[in-house]
């Protein structure tokens, strides 16, 4: 509440006083931090244990990333081997060495 009050008692001193150039950044200052205080505190943030939650929210979009970049890593080597191992096929018959075995 104290922002709040503090925002309040700025806004009464423009009011009286006039907005002089200190007053209206002031005012600006702390709307801006009591927003992102409501902000924080609308997404949970807001408690001692954010930190924490913030850092296992970054190591678990890590592991994400890179278990994606495995997956398609392995994809495409499967990919190469399936086509290497059609042409060798295709280049076996093309030889005939099927009727060599026979």
């Amino acid at each position: 509440m104290m922002r709040e009050d503090m925002l309040a008692r700025l806004i009464a001193q423009a009011n009286t006083q006039g907005g002089d150039f200190v007053t209206l950044r002031a005012i600006v200052e702390e709307a801006s931090e009591l927003g992102a205080k409501r902000v924080v505190d609308r997404l949970g943030l807001g408690d001692a244990n954010a930190q924490d939650d913030l850092d296992e929210l970054r190591e678990l979009l890590s592991a994400w990333r890179d278990a994606k970049a495995s997956a398609w890593k392995a994809a495409v080597d499967w990919l190469v081997r399936g086509i290497l191992a059609l042409l060798l096929v295709g280049i076996a018959v093309r030889l005939g060495v099927g009727e060599m075995l026979s």
